[in-house]
C-alpha cells in the first residue's frame, strides 16, 4: 500500500510541478480519445506532444503514446514509450503488458517470454500475462511449456477458449493427434467460427484420408 500511495503521489506532485495545468492536460487527453475513435493515431498523438514535453518521463503519457503508436503501426516508437512507462513505475503490469504488444509485432518472442515472466512473478495468474507468454512460448517452438501455462489458466477458466486452442495447438504438434482432434471439437461447441480449431480439423481431416489412401494402396490386391 505504500508503494502504491508513494506512486500517486509522485504522479501528482509530477502535475504540479510544471507549466502545464490540469485543465490543459484534461483537454488534450479528450482531444486525444477523440482522434482515437476516429482511428486518427497520428493527429491523437499529436494533441498529446505537448503533455508529453512537460513530463518526459511520466507515466501515464508514455503508456498512452506507447499505446498509439502501436495501433498506428510504428513499433519501434511503441517500444520506446511503454519502455518508459516500465522504467516510470517498474511495478506496473498494463506498463509490461502493453509492451509486449510491440514486441510481438515485430516478432521479439524471447524478449515477451522473458516480459511475461516479470509480470507472472508478482501475478501468477495474470490472464495475459500468461495468454501472451503462450504465443511467445508456440512461436519459438516451446510446445511442452506453451501446454504446461495453458494446463495451469484451465484449471481456473476451464471453458477460456484462447487457452483451450494453445492446449489443443499442443497436442497436435507433439503428435498427440487424437487428443487434438477431440479438444479442438469441443472448442466449436464454445465457439462455432473459430478459425483455428477450423484449419487444424479440416488438417487432421486430411491427414486421415492420406493415411487410409496410402493404407489401401499397400493391400495386396484380391486375384481371385
Amino acid at each position: 500500500m505504500g508503494k502504491i500511495v508513494s506512486t500517486i503521489a509522485v504522479l501528482v506532485l509530477a502535475l504540479v510541478s510544471f507549466s502545464l495545468s490540469y485543465e490543459e492536460i484534461k483537454r488534450a487527453y479528450e482531444k486525444s480519445y477523440l482522434y482515437e475513435r476516429l482511428g486518427d493515431y497520428k493527429n491523437a498523438i499529436r494533441v498529446l506532444m505537448p503533455v508529453y514535453e512537460a513530463y518526459p518521463e511520466g507515466y501515464t503519457v508514455n503508456l498512452r503514446l506507447g499505446w498509439l503508436y502501436y495501433l498506428w503501426g510504428k513499433y519501434k516508437n511503441s517500444e520506446f514509450h511503454y519502455r518508459k512507462a516500465v522504467k516510470a513505475v517498474p511495478s506496473s503490469a498494463e506498463a509490461k503488458l502493453g509492451l509486449s504488444l510491440p514486441l510481438s509485432a515485430q516478432q521479439k518472442w524471447n524478449e515477451v517470454e522473458s516480459l511475461m515472466y516479470r509480470v507472472l512473478a508478482v501475478d501468477y495468474y495474470n490472464y495475459y500475462g500468461n495468454l501472451r507468454l503462450c504465443q511467445a512460448l508456440r512461436e519459438q517452438k516451446k510446445y511442452d511449456l506453451m501446454m504446461a501455462v495453458a494446463k495451469k489458466m484451465l484449471a481456473l477458466y476451464p471453458t477460456s477458449v484462447p487457452f483451450l486452442v494453445y492446449l489443443a495447438e499442443g497436442y497436435y504438434l507433439t503428435g498427440k493427434k487424437e487428443e487434438a482432434e477431440n479438444l479442438f471439437r469441443d472448442v466449436l461447441i464454445l465457439d462455432p467460427e473459430n478459425v483455428t480449431a477450423k484449419k487444424y480439423l479440416r488438417l487432421l481431416e486430411e491427414e486421415g484420408e492420406k493415411e487410409t489412401e496410402e493404407g489401401s494402396k499397400g493391400e495386396p490386391s484380391d486375384q481371385s
